[in-house]
């Protein structure tokens, strides 16, 4: 008997990705290395765990019931490894996407506190907006997403990341502000530079200037949220941007807050993941988001 963890491992693959060119994606290596640790599994196992047709991969009802057993085998490898405290000896790879507010603020902490616990576990990231990592990890392409909602797809498992609040600002060099609010055909005045189309912010900003009678808006989206922070410090337009994406230009003097009447809503953010499919790395990878934005947070209750 010759059976190893690897062939274990490729099994709860292929089985939650239904592909075998998925699995090999996944775990880095070759499909015929994958078709051949399946095989090696179910000859030493005596067992069909999975029906290939025409490019299709089906569980068999017993390698549904071995399946089960197969994730237990795999946690407990990880409670094995933290009870020795030697976290190091975990190799593995997290595949983790998050918005681009999670970027330009608690990102880079969560990253350095993340290595120091798992040296060994290679973080691949995917920065993309929230409908998009939403279905990539319903689709398993990503295991850990840190993201604000709504969701289309449910999740078993979110840790609460925090609520930030959306604020107005503009660049001193236009001239709005000046301590006293700002009138909707002030602000109407300039270019509303915001998130991207089908982004809550968007959407809520487009609502609410069609409602204002007799004023256009010309609401300019974008896609790189960072492009969009820096045209407003250039006076290209005003924006409603999240407070920590702000805070420091905002401190500096290149941004003055602006005090007008309505404000798109606060995003609430969720570290999200599949807790039964998911290592126990991806649980613990989520607490350590959750320390992390703590901080940042806080500010803004």
């Amino acid at each position: 008997m010759n059976l190893n963890l690897k062939q274990i491992e490729t099994f709860v693959w292929v089985a939650d990705l239904g592909s075998f060119r998925k699995a090999a994606q996944r775990l880095n290596t070759t499909q015929p290395n994958i078709s051949n640790r399946i095989l090696a599994l179910e000859r030493i196992l005596n067992v069909t765990l999975l029906e290939r047709d025409a490019g299709s991969v089906r569980v068999t009802d017993r390698g549904l019931k071995m399946l089960a057993h197969a994730r237990t085998v795999l946690r407990s490898v990880d409670t094995f490894v933290a009870a020795s405290c030697q976290q190091n000896l975990i190799e593995s790879v997290l595949r983790l996407g998050v918005t681009e507010m999670v970027v330009h603020t608690w990102l880079r902490d969560f990253l350095r506190l993340f290595k120091q616990q798992f040296p060994n576990v290679v973080v691949e990231l995917t920065v993309d907006f929230s409908r998009n990592l939403d279905d990539m990890l319903s689709e398993r392409s990503l295991d850990l997403t840190f993201q604000s909602g709504p969701f289309v797809h449910t999740s078993s498992a979110e840790v609460d990341l925090g609520k930030y609040p959306m604020i107005w600002v503009a660049s001193p060099s236009i001239g709005l502000g000046n301590d006293r609010p700002v009138t909707t055909k002030e602000l109407l005045a300039f270019p509303i530079l915001t998130h991207a189309r089908n982004t809550q912010p968007f959407e809520e900003l487009s609502q609410h200037f069609s409602m204002q009678n007799k004023v256009s808006a010309r609401v300019v989206p974008s896609t790189n949220l960072a492009a969009c922070l820096q045209m407003t410090i250039d006076g290209y337009g005003v924006s409603a941007l999240l407070a920590p994406m702000v805070e420091r230009e905002v401190s500096k003097g290149q941004l003055i807050v602006l005090d007008y009447k309505w404000l798109p809503s606060s995003l609430k953010f969720f570290a999200r993941y599949d807790e039964r499919r998911s290592r126990n790395t991806v649980a613990e990878a989520a607490q350590l988001a959750a320390v992390t934005s703590e901080g940042f947070a806080a500010r803004y209750r």
